[in-house]
């Protein structure tokens, strides 16, 4: 099955960039580019793909603002949002991933990793790059330190998927790792999403931060 994939990026180079990168791979086919936040969510509400790739500072409308709209909390049928950033940590990925992005990626990560990270955000995972996932768990940390969560009564194999799923590991290798069926991980991550009240992994995983059971 080819995933459709919408390139939203106010450098026109980096649009032609990504282009290359993803159409060398055969199940991948991009199928839109947009060069403001505004048309970006204008074309993935049109053209519906499978994930949008979204840079975070873009004119008429922000990264932040277009994730929102495309799978901010009030949205009935989310899109998948990848975040692509020039920045080591840029101070609003942390907020993107809140209003419902499913990942970040740093536009230097390199054409595999780019390649990884999409196909992961299709199939409802995420992936990010590691060299500011120390610091985004850090500053989850601290938020869980001064306001927990409520407890929503995990038991102790959901609790271990949902540490899991915030260290980044795929269904995979969380089957392997406990020695269970790919269905079996998929039941209990859509259990540990409803009792979380979360959308989608990335919102599991903050969840995880957040509580202080990740350091």
């Amino acid at each position: 099955m080819t995933l459709r994939v919408l390139l939203a990026d106010d450098q026109a180079l980096v649009r032609t960039g990504f282009r290359l990168i993803l159409e060398r791979e055969p199940d991948l086919e991009v199928v839109g580019e947009a060069e403001n936040g505004r048309q970006a969510v204008s074309l993935a509400k049109e053209l519906r793909p499978d994930v949008t790739l979204m840079d975070i500072r873009m004119p008429l409308l922000d990264g932040l603002a277009a994730t929102r709209a495309l799978a901010g909390p009030e949205v009935t049928e989310p899109l998948r949002v990848l975040i692509v950033t020039t920045f080591d940590l840029d101070e609003l990925v942390h907020e993107a991933l809140v209003a419902g992005a499913c990942g970040f990626i740093l536009k230097d990560a390199g054409p595999r990793f780019l390649v990884e990270a999409v196909h992961a955000a299709a199939n409802g995972e995420s992936l990010a790059s590691p060299s500011i996932t120390t610091r985004l768990l850090a500053h989850f940390a601290a938020l869980g330190r001064s306001a927990r969560p409520a407890d929503p009564a995990l038991t102790q194999r959901e609790l271990e998927l949902a540490k899991a799923v915030a260290r980044g590991q795929t269904n995979a290798e969380m089957a392997r790792e406990l020695m269970i069926s790919l269905s079996t991980v998929k039941t209990h991550l859509t259990a540990i999403q409803r009792k979380v009240a979360a959308r989608n992994r990335t919102e599991v995983a903050i969840w995880v931060w957040r509580s202080g059971l990740v350091r």
